[in-house]
């Protein structure tokens, strides 16, 4: 389900606020513009907007990587301990990241022509949740499981939030270096 494709006046006035903060924020804000144009725009094919929306929708609250986690406790008892760690990793990556998202309060894209191509919990931007949590089990995990595939799939979950149309690239890049770091209290 589609949002409402009207940009709401708080989306506006946080675009107009990034683009009016001087010259470093003027140049991140143009470069999230055109970032965002890139992937939600040029690369948008129909056919693939429902898997990636199912695809992102397993991320809500951290719920696919913690799963992940959970089944490590329970199924690999040997490294138990480990898991144990690795899962409180990504929560408290979860958890920072909502509190600093409602302390910046930063609302979500709402760019004229291209409007967001599902619902969100919040209307709330940066960081990204979905980026923090995904880099922070594959920083967490990755001394229990493959490397390459995690971050293969933290990537994917955190590009397809911008492919959504919900996240800004500074959204997802933000949450990418909170998770990660959050993550390393994990290995």
């Amino acid at each position: 389900m589609a949002a409402s494709s009207q940009p709401t006046p708080g989306a506006r006035a946080a675009l107009r606020a990034r683009l009016s903060s001087g010259p470093v924020g003027r140049r991140i804000a143009r470069m999230d513009l055109r970032l965002y144009h890139a992937i939600r725009r040029d690369l948008h094919v129909p056919e693939l907007v429902e898997p990636v929306r199912r695809f992102s929708h397993t991320g809500e609250h951290a719920a696919v990587w913690l799963a992940i986690g959970i089944a490590g406790v329970v199924l690999d008892r040997r490294r138990s301990g480990q898991w144990t760690r690795a899962t409180a990793a990504v929560g408290g990556a979860y958890l920072a990241n909502t509190a600093i998202k409602a302390a910046i309060g930063r609302s979500r894209p709402a760019i004229e022509g291209l409007p967001a191509l599902m619902q969100t919990p919040t209307g709330l931007s940066f960081p990204s949740a979905h980026a923090c949590s995904s880099f922070a089990a594959a920083r967490a995990y990755s001394p229990l499981l493959p490397a390459g595939p995690l971050y293969a799939g933290a990537t994917a979950m955190a590009v397809s939030r911008v492919y959504l149309g919900v996240h800004y690239p500074s959204d997802i890049a933000a949450g990418a270096v909170l998770g990660t770091a959050v993550g390393s209290a994990g290995r």
